[in-house]
Protein backbone atom coordinates (compact mmCIF):
# COMPACT_ATOMS: atom_id res chain seq x y z
CA UNK A 1 0.00 0.00 0.00
CA UNK A 2 1.14 3.52 -0.35
CA UNK A 3 2.68 4.96 2.80
CA UNK A 4 1.20 8.11 2.38
CA UNK A 5 -2.53 7.39 2.72
CA UNK A 6 -1.96 4.08 5.66
CA UNK A 7 -3.67 4.59 8.63
CA UNK A 8 -3.32 4.08 12.31
CA UNK A 9 -5.91 2.91 14.32
CA UNK A 10 -5.67 6.12 16.45
CA UNK A 11 -5.33 8.66 13.76
CA UNK A 12 -9.37 7.25 12.20
CA UNK A 13 -11.21 9.86 13.72
CA UNK A 14 -8.45 12.50 13.16
CA UNK A 15 -9.03 11.71 9.43
CA UNK A 16 -12.65 12.10 9.20
CA UNK A 17 -13.51 8.69 9.29
CA UNK A 18 -16.81 7.31 10.93
CA UNK A 19 -17.04 4.09 9.73
CA UNK A 20 -14.39 1.16 9.89
CA UNK A 21 -15.19 -1.81 7.48
CA UNK A 22 -13.42 -5.45 8.38
CA UNK A 23 -13.61 -7.59 5.19
CA UNK A 24 -12.12 -10.46 3.97
CA UNK A 25 -12.49 -12.73 0.75
CA UNK A 26 -14.46 -15.33 0.06
CA UNK A 27 -14.92 -18.12 -2.07
CA UNK A 28 -15.73 -15.62 -5.27
CA UNK A 29 -13.04 -13.26 -3.90
CA UNK A 30 -15.95 -10.60 -3.03
CA UNK A 31 -15.39 -9.23 0.02
CA UNK A 32 -17.58 -10.57 3.42
CA UNK A 33 -17.27 -8.83 6.56
CA UNK A 34 -18.67 -6.29 9.45
CA UNK A 35 -18.85 -2.70 9.87
CA UNK A 36 -17.66 -1.29 12.86
CA UNK A 37 -18.65 2.52 14.46
CA UNK A 38 -15.44 4.12 14.43
CA UNK A 39 -15.56 4.32 18.26
CA UNK A 40 -15.50 0.41 18.66
CA UNK A 41 -12.69 -0.04 16.55
CA UNK A 42 -10.22 -0.48 19.49
CA UNK A 43 -12.01 -3.70 20.20
CA UNK A 44 -11.76 -5.43 17.23
CA UNK A 45 -8.49 -4.77 17.08
CA UNK A 46 -7.89 -6.47 20.32
CA UNK A 47 -10.54 -9.34 19.83
CA UNK A 48 -11.20 -9.77 16.28
CA UNK A 49 -14.88 -10.18 15.09
CA UNK A 50 -16.69 -12.90 14.33
CA UNK A 51 -18.45 -13.93 10.92
CA UNK A 52 -20.34 -17.09 10.36
CA UNK A 53 -18.51 -20.16 8.19
CA UNK A 54 -21.73 -19.94 6.16
CA UNK A 55 -20.17 -17.08 3.79
CA UNK A 56 -17.68 -19.43 2.55
CA UNK A 57 -20.39 -22.26 2.04
CA UNK A 58 -22.81 -21.31 0.39
CA UNK A 59 -23.06 -20.78 -3.52
CA UNK A 60 -22.53 -17.40 -5.42
CA UNK A 61 -26.24 -16.64 -4.78
CA UNK A 62 -26.56 -17.36 -1.12
CA UNK A 63 -28.28 -20.74 -1.13
CA UNK A 64 -28.12 -22.55 1.34
CA UNK A 65 -28.89 -25.92 0.08
CA UNK A 66 -25.74 -27.82 0.35
CA UNK A 67 -25.62 -26.20 4.01
CA UNK A 68 -28.62 -27.72 4.98
CA UNK A 69 -27.78 -31.16 3.12
CA UNK A 70 -24.28 -31.30 5.27
CA UNK A 71 -21.90 -30.99 2.53
CA UNK A 72 -19.17 -29.57 4.12
CA UNK A 73 -17.09 -30.21 6.91
CA UNK A 74 -16.52 -26.37 7.84
CA UNK A 75 -20.34 -25.39 8.21
CA UNK A 76 -23.36 -27.51 8.25
CA UNK A 77 -26.17 -28.77 10.28
CA UNK A 78 -24.23 -31.39 11.81
CA UNK A 79 -21.93 -28.32 13.67
CA UNK A 80 -24.39 -25.48 13.98
CA UNK A 81 -22.99 -23.11 10.91
CA UNK A 82 -20.28 -22.10 13.60
CA UNK A 83 -18.93 -18.66 13.55
CA UNK A 84 -14.94 -17.72 13.02
CA UNK A 85 -13.19 -14.73 14.20
CA UNK A 86 -11.67 -11.96 11.63
CA UNK A 87 -8.66 -10.74 13.01
CA UNK A 88 -7.68 -7.10 11.16
CA UNK A 89 -4.40 -6.94 9.32
CA UNK A 90 -3.23 -3.71 10.04
CA UNK A 91 -0.62 -3.06 7.33
CA UNK A 92 -4.13 -2.69 5.45
CA UNK A 93 -6.02 -0.53 6.94
CA UNK A 94 -6.59 2.73 4.59
CA UNK A 95 -9.49 5.25 3.71
CA UNK A 96 -12.24 3.80 1.36
CA UNK A 97 -12.12 6.96 -0.40
CA UNK A 98 -14.72 6.33 -3.09
CA UNK A 99 -17.39 6.23 0.57
CA UNK A 100 -17.79 9.58 2.23
CA UNK A 101 -16.05 8.69 5.83
CA UNK A 102 -15.11 5.00 5.77
CA UNK A 103 -11.91 2.93 6.08
CA UNK A 104 -11.89 -0.49 5.19
CA UNK A 105 -9.29 -3.20 6.67
CA UNK A 106 -8.51 -6.71 5.52
CA UNK A 107 -8.44 -8.99 7.89
CA UNK A 108 -8.00 -13.31 8.31
CA UNK A 109 -10.28 -15.62 9.40
CA UNK A 110 -9.59 -17.76 12.76
CA UNK A 111 -11.17 -20.31 14.62
CA UNK A 112 -12.62 -18.98 17.11
CA UNK A 113 -11.34 -21.60 20.14
CA UNK A 114 -8.02 -22.16 18.64
CA UNK A 115 -7.14 -19.09 16.60
CA UNK A 116 -5.73 -21.03 13.80
CA UNK A 117 -6.13 -19.93 10.44
CA UNK A 118 -9.12 -21.17 8.37
CA UNK A 119 -7.40 -23.31 6.08
CA UNK A 120 -9.88 -22.56 3.16
CA UNK A 121 -9.47 -18.61 3.61
CA UNK A 122 -8.24 -17.65 0.28
CA UNK A 123 -6.13 -15.11 1.48
CA UNK A 124 -4.81 -17.05 4.24
CA UNK A 125 -3.86 -19.72 1.09
CA UNK A 126 -2.00 -17.04 -0.94
CA UNK A 127 -0.02 -15.99 2.58
CA UNK A 128 0.91 -19.65 3.29
CA UNK A 129 2.31 -19.90 -0.53
CA UNK A 130 4.23 -16.51 -0.21
CA UNK A 131 6.05 -18.14 3.09
CA UNK A 132 6.96 -21.33 1.09
CA UNK A 133 8.19 -18.89 -1.84
CA UNK A 134 10.39 -17.43 0.77
CA UNK A 135 11.89 -19.99 2.24
CA UNK A 136 13.54 -20.65 -0.89
CA UNK A 137 15.09 -17.12 -0.82
CA UNK A 138 12.73 -15.63 -3.47
CA UNK A 139 10.27 -12.97 -3.43
CA UNK A 140 7.82 -13.40 -5.78
CA UNK A 141 6.25 -9.89 -8.01
CA UNK A 142 2.95 -9.75 -9.78
CA UNK A 143 0.48 -8.06 -11.30
CA UNK A 144 -3.19 -8.29 -12.47
CA UNK A 145 -5.12 -6.60 -15.41
CA UNK A 146 -8.92 -6.61 -14.71
CA UNK A 147 -11.14 -5.75 -17.98
CA UNK A 148 -15.12 -5.07 -16.94
CA UNK A 149 -18.04 -3.86 -18.76
CA UNK A 150 -19.87 -0.94 -18.12
CA UNK A 151 -23.66 -0.38 -19.05
CA UNK A 152 -25.64 2.82 -18.64
CA UNK A 153 -28.11 0.85 -16.73
CA UNK A 154 -29.62 1.56 -13.24
CA UNK A 155 -28.47 -1.71 -10.97
CA UNK A 156 -31.60 -2.41 -9.18
CA UNK A 157 -33.86 -1.71 -12.83
CA UNK A 158 -31.22 -3.96 -14.63
CA UNK A 159 -31.87 -6.49 -11.97
CA UNK A 160 -35.78 -6.38 -11.49
CA UNK A 161 -35.64 -6.62 -16.06
CA UNK A 162 -33.85 -9.54 -15.75
CA UNK A 163 -30.53 -7.90 -17.58
CA UNK A 164 -32.47 -6.86 -20.95
CA UNK A 165 -31.77 -4.18 -22.88
CA UNK A 166 -28.34 -3.24 -22.06
CA UNK A 167 -27.48 -0.01 -22.70
CA UNK A 168 -23.34 -0.53 -23.01
CA UNK A 169 -21.10 2.77 -22.72
CA UNK A 170 -19.14 2.65 -26.14
CA UNK A 171 -21.41 1.61 -29.21
CA UNK A 172 -18.58 0.92 -31.34
CA UNK A 173 -15.54 -1.18 -30.68
CA UNK A 174 -12.80 1.41 -29.03
CA UNK A 175 -9.79 -0.52 -28.35
CA UNK A 176 -6.77 1.88 -27.44
CA UNK A 177 -9.07 4.63 -28.93
CA UNK A 178 -9.04 7.84 -27.20
CA UNK A 179 -11.95 9.68 -28.35
CA UNK A 180 -14.50 7.13 -27.14
CA UNK A 181 -12.91 7.35 -23.51
CA UNK A 182 -13.23 10.94 -23.51
CA UNK A 183 -17.14 10.74 -22.80
CA UNK A 184 -16.47 9.07 -19.45
CA UNK A 185 -13.25 10.53 -18.55
CA UNK A 186 -14.89 12.30 -15.72
CA UNK A 187 -16.23 9.34 -14.12
CA UNK A 188 -13.06 7.36 -14.60
CA UNK A 189 -10.38 10.53 -13.11
CA UNK A 190 -12.84 10.52 -10.01
CA UNK A 191 -12.52 6.77 -9.65
CA UNK A 192 -8.47 6.95 -10.22
CA UNK A 193 -8.57 9.33 -7.41
CA UNK A 194 -10.28 7.32 -5.11
CA UNK A 195 -8.30 4.70 -5.88
CA UNK A 196 -5.11 6.57 -5.10
CA UNK A 197 -6.61 7.97 -2.23
CA UNK A 198 -7.00 4.27 -0.99
CA UNK A 199 -3.71 3.25 -1.93
CA UNK A 200 -4.12 1.87 -4.71
CA UNK A 201 -2.05 3.12 -7.76
CA UNK A 202 -3.49 2.46 -11.17
CA UNK A 203 -0.86 2.49 -14.01
CA UNK A 204 -2.99 2.98 -16.77
CA UNK A 205 -6.80 2.62 -17.81
CA UNK A 206 -7.99 2.06 -21.53
CA UNK A 207 -11.28 1.62 -23.33
CA UNK A 208 -11.55 -2.06 -24.68
CA UNK A 209 -12.69 -3.81 -28.06
CA UNK A 210 -15.76 -5.08 -26.72
CA UNK A 211 -18.87 -2.28 -26.55
CA UNK A 212 -18.73 -1.39 -22.95
CA UNK A 213 -15.52 -2.93 -21.94
CA UNK A 214 -12.70 -1.44 -19.87
CA UNK A 215 -9.22 -2.37 -18.50
CA UNK A 216 -7.46 -0.56 -15.73
CA UNK A 217 -3.93 -2.23 -14.73
CA UNK A 218 -2.26 -1.79 -11.16
CA UNK A 219 1.10 -1.00 -10.26
CA UNK A 220 3.35 -4.14 -10.25
CA UNK A 221 4.39 -5.41 -7.12
CA UNK A 222 3.76 -7.91 -3.72
CA UNK A 223 1.01 -10.88 -4.49
CA UNK A 224 -0.45 -9.96 -1.39
CA UNK A 225 -0.82 -6.19 -2.27
CA UNK A 226 -1.80 -7.22 -5.47
CA UNK A 227 -4.97 -9.57 -4.48
CA UNK A 228 -5.88 -7.16 -1.70
CA UNK A 229 -6.09 -4.14 -4.62
CA UNK A 230 -7.87 -6.29 -7.07
CA UNK A 231 -10.65 -7.21 -4.58
CA UNK A 232 -11.28 -3.52 -3.69
CA UNK A 233 -10.74 -2.15 -6.89
CA UNK A 234 -13.71 -4.38 -8.02
CA UNK A 235 -15.59 -2.98 -5.31
CA UNK A 236 -14.95 0.67 -6.03
CA UNK A 237 -15.93 0.22 -9.37
CA UNK A 238 -19.14 -1.42 -8.28
CA UNK A 239 -19.58 0.79 -5.97
CA UNK A 240 -18.66 4.04 -8.22
CA UNK A 241 -20.82 2.83 -10.75
CA UNK A 242 -23.62 2.54 -9.26
CA UNK A 243 -24.19 5.84 -7.74
CA UNK A 244 -23.71 7.07 -11.20
CA UNK A 245 -26.77 4.60 -12.52
CA UNK A 246 -24.33 2.53 -14.10
CA UNK A 247 -23.92 -0.85 -13.61
CA UNK A 248 -20.37 -2.93 -14.27
CA UNK A 249 -20.02 -6.73 -14.40
CA UNK A 250 -17.04 -8.68 -14.00
CA UNK A 251 -18.77 -11.82 -15.65
CA UNK A 252 -16.20 -13.28 -18.17
CA UNK A 253 -18.39 -13.10 -20.48
CA UNK A 254 -21.48 -11.22 -20.45
CA UNK A 255 -22.62 -11.05 -23.98
CA UNK A 256 -23.07 -13.78 -26.71
CA UNK A 257 -21.27 -11.43 -29.51
CA UNK A 258 -18.85 -9.44 -27.81
CA UNK A 259 -15.12 -10.72 -26.12
CA UNK A 260 -14.95 -12.11 -23.01
CA UNK A 261 -13.47 -10.25 -19.93
CA UNK A 262 -9.74 -11.28 -18.32
CA UNK A 263 -7.59 -11.16 -15.68
CA UNK A 264 -3.99 -11.55 -17.34
CA UNK A 265 -1.32 -11.99 -14.44
CA UNK A 266 1.96 -10.99 -14.92
CA UNK A 267 4.97 -12.99 -12.52
CA UNK A 268 8.10 -12.46 -12.20
CA UNK A 269 10.89 -13.45 -9.31
CA UNK A 270 13.48 -11.98 -7.25
CA UNK A 271 16.47 -13.27 -5.28
CA UNK A 272 17.10 -12.20 -2.12
CA UNK A 273 19.91 -9.45 -3.46
CA UNK A 274 17.00 -7.77 -5.64
CA UNK A 275 18.39 -9.66 -8.88
CA UNK A 276 15.59 -11.15 -11.62
CA UNK A 277 15.68 -14.57 -11.45
CA UNK A 278 14.23 -14.63 -14.71
CA UNK A 279 17.19 -12.51 -16.68
CA UNK A 280 19.90 -14.83 -18.54
CA UNK A 281 22.19 -12.03 -20.27
CA UNK A 282 24.23 -14.79 -22.16
CA UNK A 283 20.77 -16.87 -22.92
CA UNK A 284 20.24 -15.77 -26.72
CA UNK A 285 16.37 -14.78 -25.42
CA UNK A 286 17.61 -13.75 -22.11
CA UNK A 287 15.53 -16.54 -20.44
CA UNK A 288 17.09 -18.14 -17.65
CA UNK A 289 16.52 -21.90 -16.90
CA UNK A 290 14.48 -20.77 -13.78
CA UNK A 291 12.18 -18.73 -16.10
CA UNK A 292 11.57 -21.49 -18.71
CA UNK A 293 11.25 -23.81 -15.62
CA UNK A 294 8.42 -21.73 -14.19
CA UNK A 295 6.91 -21.33 -17.24
CA UNK A 296 6.70 -25.12 -17.65
CA UNK A 297 5.47 -25.31 -14.29
CA UNK A 298 2.45 -22.98 -15.04
CA UNK A 299 1.65 -24.64 -18.26
CA UNK A 300 1.84 -28.05 -16.47
CA UNK A 301 -0.89 -27.78 -13.79
CA UNK A 302 -3.43 -25.39 -15.79
CA UNK A 303 -5.82 -28.23 -16.34
CA UNK A 304 -5.96 -29.07 -13.04
CA UNK A 305 -6.08 -25.34 -11.61
CA UNK A 306 -8.51 -23.85 -14.19
CA UNK A 307 -10.67 -24.68 -10.68
CA UNK A 308 -9.10 -21.56 -9.49
CA UNK A 309 -8.88 -19.80 -12.96
CA UNK A 310 -12.39 -20.65 -14.35
CA UNK A 311 -14.69 -20.92 -11.52
CA UNK A 312 -18.04 -20.23 -12.99
CA UNK A 313 -20.27 -22.14 -16.03
CA UNK A 314 -19.78 -18.80 -17.75
CA UNK A 315 -15.78 -18.24 -17.68
CA UNK A 316 -15.92 -21.26 -19.73
CA UNK A 317 -17.88 -19.51 -22.66
CA UNK A 318 -14.80 -17.54 -22.48
CA UNK A 319 -11.85 -19.69 -21.85
CA UNK A 320 -13.63 -22.00 -24.81
CA UNK A 321 -13.65 -19.35 -27.24
CA UNK A 322 -11.07 -18.34 -29.65
CA UNK A 323 -10.97 -14.80 -27.98
CA UNK A 324 -7.05 -15.03 -27.29
CA UNK A 325 -8.17 -15.59 -23.55
CA UNK A 326 -5.41 -18.67 -23.35
CA UNK A 327 -4.84 -21.86 -25.45
CA UNK A 328 -4.15 -24.77 -23.47
CA UNK A 329 -0.89 -25.49 -22.28
CA UNK A 330 1.03 -22.80 -24.66
CA UNK A 331 3.55 -20.19 -24.59
CA UNK A 332 5.47 -17.90 -27.00
CA UNK A 333 6.97 -14.48 -27.01
CA UNK A 334 4.58 -11.71 -27.01
CA UNK A 335 2.28 -13.88 -28.65
CA UNK A 336 -1.26 -13.29 -27.13
CA UNK A 337 -2.64 -16.36 -29.05
CA UNK A 338 -0.70 -18.24 -26.49
CA UNK A 339 -1.53 -19.21 -22.86
CA UNK A 340 1.79 -17.91 -21.28
CA UNK A 341 3.04 -14.73 -23.34
CA UNK A 342 6.61 -13.50 -22.52
CA UNK A 343 7.03 -9.81 -22.31
CA UNK A 344 9.85 -7.33 -21.71
CA UNK A 345 13.34 -6.59 -22.86
CA UNK A 346 15.39 -5.62 -19.61
CA UNK A 347 15.91 -7.60 -16.36
CA UNK A 348 13.37 -5.48 -14.38
CA UNK A 349 10.85 -5.99 -17.18
CA UNK A 350 10.98 -9.64 -18.50
CA UNK A 351 7.93 -11.69 -17.06
CA UNK A 352 5.45 -13.77 -18.05
CA UNK A 353 2.29 -13.23 -18.23
CA UNK A 354 -0.90 -15.82 -18.05
CA UNK A 355 -3.75 -15.38 -19.48
CA UNK A 356 -6.45 -18.15 -18.76
CA UNK A 357 -8.16 -16.56 -15.53
CA UNK A 358 -11.17 -14.11 -16.80
CA UNK A 359 -12.31 -11.56 -14.66
CA UNK A 360 -14.69 -13.62 -12.23
CA UNK A 361 -11.60 -15.13 -10.86
CA UNK A 362 -10.89 -15.28 -7.20
CA UNK A 363 -7.41 -13.15 -6.96
CA UNK A 364 -6.28 -14.85 -3.60
CA UNK A 365 -7.24 -18.07 -5.45
CA UNK A 366 -5.44 -17.52 -8.98
CA UNK A 367 -2.21 -15.95 -7.58
CA UNK A 368 -1.71 -18.80 -5.01
CA UNK A 369 -2.37 -21.32 -7.73
CA UNK A 370 0.08 -19.60 -10.40
CA UNK A 371 2.88 -18.64 -7.89
CA UNK A 372 2.84 -22.39 -6.73
CA UNK A 373 2.58 -23.75 -10.04
CA UNK A 374 5.85 -21.37 -10.95
CA UNK A 375 7.72 -22.69 -7.54
CA UNK A 376 7.43 -26.24 -8.50
CA UNK A 377 8.22 -25.84 -11.82
CA UNK A 378 11.58 -24.36 -10.71
CA UNK A 379 11.90 -26.64 -7.74
CA UNK A 380 11.66 -30.05 -10.24
CA UNK A 381 13.57 -27.81 -13.38
CA UNK A 382 10.30 -28.74 -15.21
CA UNK A 383 11.12 -28.97 -19.02
CA UNK A 384 9.57 -26.44 -21.20
CA UNK A 385 8.53 -26.79 -24.93
CA UNK A 386 9.15 -25.20 -27.56
CA UNK A 387 7.29 -21.65 -28.13
CA UNK A 388 4.77 -21.14 -30.33
CA UNK A 389 5.71 -19.15 -33.06
CA UNK A 390 2.41 -18.51 -35.26
CA UNK A 391 -1.58 -18.88 -34.00
CA UNK A 392 -1.81 -21.13 -31.73
CA UNK A 393 -5.37 -21.63 -32.47
CA UNK A 394 -3.70 -23.24 -35.66
CA UNK A 395 -2.14 -26.20 -33.49
CA UNK A 396 -4.59 -29.37 -32.56
CA UNK A 397 -6.74 -28.57 -29.31
CA UNK A 398 -5.07 -29.51 -25.82
CA UNK A 399 -7.78 -32.25 -24.65
CA UNK A 400 -6.45 -31.77 -21.34
CA UNK A 401 -8.03 -28.78 -20.54
CA UNK A 402 -11.45 -29.22 -18.76
CA UNK A 403 -14.33 -28.02 -20.62
CA UNK A 404 -16.32 -26.72 -17.43
CA UNK A 405 -16.42 -26.35 -13.60
CA UNK A 406 -16.94 -30.31 -13.83
CA UNK A 407 -14.16 -31.59 -15.46
CA UNK A 408 -12.60 -28.92 -13.88
CA UNK A 409 -13.65 -30.20 -9.83
CA UNK A 410 -12.23 -34.12 -10.98
CA UNK A 411 -8.63 -32.87 -12.22
CA UNK A 412 -8.88 -30.15 -9.01
CA UNK A 413 -9.25 -33.10 -7.01
CA UNK A 414 -6.40 -35.23 -8.84
CA UNK A 415 -3.77 -33.01 -8.43
CA UNK A 416 -0.62 -33.55 -6.56
CA UNK A 417 0.30 -30.24 -6.39
CA UNK A 418 -3.45 -29.29 -5.02
CA UNK A 419 -2.76 -32.07 -2.71
CA UNK A 420 0.13 -30.36 -1.42
CA UNK A 421 -1.68 -26.96 -1.01
CA UNK A 422 -4.93 -27.86 0.91
CA UNK A 423 -5.84 -30.59 2.96
CA UNK A 424 -8.49 -32.79 1.90
CA UNK A 425 -11.75 -31.70 3.74
CA UNK A 426 -10.24 -27.62 1.64
CA UNK A 427 -10.23 -29.53 -1.87
CA UNK A 428 -13.72 -31.32 -0.70
CA UNK A 429 -14.80 -28.20 -0.30
CA UNK A 430 -13.91 -26.19 -3.22
CA UNK A 431 -15.02 -29.74 -5.72
CA UNK A 432 -18.68 -29.49 -3.75
CA UNK A 433 -18.99 -25.69 -5.00
CA UNK A 434 -17.63 -26.79 -8.56
CA UNK A 435 -19.89 -29.47 -8.61
CA UNK A 436 -22.87 -27.56 -7.01
CA UNK A 437 -21.72 -24.74 -10.30
CA UNK A 438 -22.66 -26.95 -12.97
CA UNK A 439 -25.53 -28.94 -11.82
CA UNK A 440 -27.30 -26.08 -10.78
CA UNK A 441 -26.81 -24.99 -14.70
CA UNK A 442 -27.35 -28.21 -16.21
CA UNK A 443 -31.12 -28.06 -14.01
CA UNK A 444 -32.28 -24.98 -15.59
CA UNK A 445 -33.99 -24.29 -18.81
CA UNK A 446 -32.69 -21.10 -20.41
CA UNK A 447 -33.25 -18.71 -23.19
CA UNK A 448 -30.67 -20.76 -25.36
CA UNK A 449 -33.20 -23.91 -24.88
CA UNK A 450 -36.29 -22.14 -25.78
CA UNK A 451 -34.90 -20.18 -28.93
CA UNK A 452 -33.24 -23.22 -30.06
CA UNK A 453 -36.13 -26.14 -29.65
CA UNK A 454 -39.04 -24.80 -28.81
CA UNK A 455 -40.49 -24.43 -32.47
CA UNK A 456 -38.21 -26.70 -33.90
CA UNK A 457 -38.31 -30.13 -32.53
Amino acid sequence: MIDDVRLAPDELEAAGIRTVIVATPDMQGRLVGRRIPVEGFGRVVENGVDICTCAWSWDIEQGLELIDANRFALCGMHNGVPDVTLIPDLDTLRPAAWLEGVAICLADPVDVHSHEPMPISPRVLLKQELARIRERGLTPLAGTELEFYLFRNDPRELRRSGFRDLDPTTLTPSDFLIHEGNLYEPFFQKLRSDLRASGILVETAQSEWGLGQWEMTFEYGDPLEMADRHALYKLAVRDTAARAGMSATFMARPLNDQPGSSCHVHVSFVDEQGAAVFWDESAADHLSGRMRAAIAGALEHAPALMAWYAPTVNAYRRSNSADVAGNGRTWGFDNRTTTVRVVGHSPKALRFEFRLPGADTNPYFTLTGLLASARDGMDKETALADPVTGSAYDLPGDGAMPADPRQASILFGESALVRELLTPDVISHQQVLLEHEWTTFMSRVTDWDLHRYFDRI
